[in-house]
């Protein structure tokens, strides 16, 4: 595969090539953006630096057989394309660290609440889903995040979901929960670069870089 640069978010710097907890897969840099709101004043504040990685094996040749001559832009606009990266057959890991505090309870409480009440709204929200959602929020229960300290997600398409915690340039070996469960991650990434997601910065570079990726193996008459 042809190699990434890494990208720079407020002071963090995503680096193209990453292994993550739960996994001995090796993982390079889709994209990478801020995720932040108003504020009452009107100001706009940045709360974390967020960067997606794709499994470096397998998720270029899985996109190419339907997302291969597309242009940047078009991949940009499909909403199905970013539902491909995020149900694809391949691992992906998510990298979310603050710039803000932040306790654990703010970032994942409201999060799961809205996940369930859409899971419920069409249908999808079972006895597995629940045990999920529990285990999720127990991780994040009594932490509480500084500024380069992040939140890490590996999630696997057999349904392996692995949280850790650690500082920006420390990523750990294993996670401190493991929940098998492929609706909850899949949900979180689609949070974060789906159609409506919280970080359109990291959508619109994994469109160009995956775009890149594809083209160059056109190129090198790759498969």
């Amino acid at each position: 595969m042809a190699p990434v640069m890494e990208l720079c978010v407020e002071d963090y710097v995503f680096p193209p090539m990453v292994k993550a907890p739960g996994s001995d897969k090796n993982f390079f840099l889709g994209g990478a953006g801020e995720r932040g709101r108003s504020d009452l004043e009107g100001k706009y504040v940045k709360y974390t630096a967020i960067g997606v990685y794709l499994e470096e094996d397998k998720a270029t040749s899985s996109l190419a057989a339907k997302w291969k001559g597309k242009s940047a832009i078009e991949l940009a606009d499909s909403v199905d394309f970013f539902r491909d990266i995020i149900t694809g057959p391949f691992e992906k890991f998510t990298q979310i660290t603050m710039i803000q505090p932040l306790t654990g309870q703010q970032y994942s409480v409201n999060m799961a609440r809205t996940f369930v009440e859409r899971w419920k709204d069409i249908g999808i929200y079972t006895d597995e889903e629940a045990k999920a959602v529990q285990i999720y929020l127990e991780a994040f229960d009594d932490k509480k995040f500084s500024p380069g300290e992040s939140i890490l997600f590996t999630q696997s398409p057999d349904g392996k979901f692995t949280i850790a915690f650690s500082e920006h340039n420390a990523i750990p070996k294993d996670g401190v929960a493991v929940i098998q469960n492929k609706t909850l991650p899949e949900e979180i990434l689609n949070s974060i670069i789906g159609e409506t997601g919280v970080c359109p910065q990291a959508r619109q570079i994994l469109a160009e870089r995956i775009y890149e990726l594809l083209n160059k193996e056109v190129l090198a008459g790759g498969k």
